[in-house]
């Protein structure tokens, strides 16, 4: 005869520490400390004589009628004896007392202490894994055999990774036009501080710097200065802040018209004296006007100089365009005898004064303007 658990030592869930005798159909009462497990894991216990009846504990002979009956059941602990008709009852029976073999075990005749719950469960695991796997690769193969062509030929994988939207820099507004930058026109003198634009003559020029040190433009061709030791040009036209708390433009012009004659034909800034100086003067012009948009006011001298023909100077008063509206005064000189600078020149250049920005200012206004 086979059982479904060979005979030996099992740890007692009921009396934890301790290993009972499973002797193939029942548990027994034969325990033993677990350190004794290593040396004969199966060695039987020594079997029990048999004794009068009522002698021990009752029931360690097999159930009534069966065979070795060793004598009628004497009074023992409650199930010692094997159940009636059943297997012993040291199994985790129900007639079993509380402790006797693993509680959570079925009957002993049902499914030993190593074929328990744990078993079937793993099978069960173990069949579903094996079914997933199978699936799996079911369905491996079907993408496979779907991603050929009819050639036979693996076709791309299809990528459903999204992408980000690219990054755009986003683009600062265009500042190009079909106007020239006033400061890049050579036909335009710009004053960035004082707010105003100077039409430059043909045959005029923008130099990189000048003794003066203010927004300047002036004639190309230069000379030697009558009874000095430095050159001269024959037209000069300048920008500059009023330095004066006076903000009246006739007042700022007639105090300007007399600073104005002596740097162009007295002293220069750097203490030369030229043209033999200033010996006498006459008011040509003393006006209202309005320029670059504003209320100004202008001056006109004519010079005679101790050498050289002497010459004319201009002083012209206005309020700036920009910031708190300083007064911007722009000077002019022109040499007297010279063709190529009427007076009417003056008048031309100070109607074409402009505010910085505006439009006459860029389409080469000094373009037009010629001696």
């Amino acid at each position: 005869m086979s059982y479904a658990t060979p005979p030996g030592w099992y740890p007692d869930t009921g009396a934890p520490g301790l290993e009972r005798w499973w002797d193939g159909t029942a548990w027994t009462a034969h325990t033993r400390p677990p350190a004794a497990a290593g040396s004969a894991p199966h060695q039987p216990p020594a079997p029990a004589q048999p004794g009068p009846a009522g002698f021990g504990p009752a029931g360690f002979g097999p159930a009534e009628g069966g065979p070795g009956e060793s004598g009628p059941a004497g009074p023992g602990p409650a199930g010692f004896g094997p159940a009636e008709g059943g297997p012993g009852a040291f199994g985790p029976a129900a007639s079993a007392p509380a402790g006797f073999g693993p509680p959570s075990l079925p009957l002993p005749h049902q499914r030993g202490p190593h074929d328990g719950a744990g078993s079937g469960n793993r099978t069960k695991i173990l069949a579903v894994t094996l079914s997933g796997v199978l699936v799996l690769g079911a369905a491996v193969t079907g993408a496979i055999l779907l991603g050929r062509d009819e050639g036979g030929t693996p076709a791309a994988p299809a990528t459903t990774t999204s992408t980000s939207a690219p990054v755009t820099t986003p683009t600062p507004p265009s500042t190009a036009s079909d106007e020239p930058d006033p400061d890049e026109n050579p036909a335009v003198l710009v004053d960035q501080l004082n707010g105003v634009t100077v039409p430059v003559p043909q045959g005029w020029e923008k130099p990189k710097s000048s003794s003066s040190d203010v927004p300047t433009i002036r004639t190309v061709q230069s000379y030697d200065c009558p009874g000095g030791s430095s050159f001269c040009y024959h037209g000069t036209v300048t920008t500059h802040t009023a330095r004066s708390a006076e903000t009246d433009p006739k007042a700022l012009a007639e105090a300007d018209i007399v600073t104005a004659a002596d740097l162009a034909y007295e002293e220069d800034s750097l203490g030369r004296r030229n043209h033999g100086g200033i010996t006498a003067h006459k008011v040509l012009k003393a006006e209202q006007l309005s320029v670059a948009g504003r209320a100004g006011y202008l001056v006109r001298w004519q010079v005679t100089t101790g050498q050289g023909p002497g010459g004319y100077v201009q002083s012209v008063a206005f309020p700036s365009s920009v910031g708190s509206g300083t007064p911007v005064i722009v000077r002019l000189a022109f040499d007297a005898d010279v063709a190529e600078l009427p007076l009417s020149l003056m008048d031309t250049i100070t109607r074409g004064i402009r505010p910085l920005g505006d439009s006459a200012t860029s389409g080469g206004v000094g373009a037009s303007i010629s001696p």
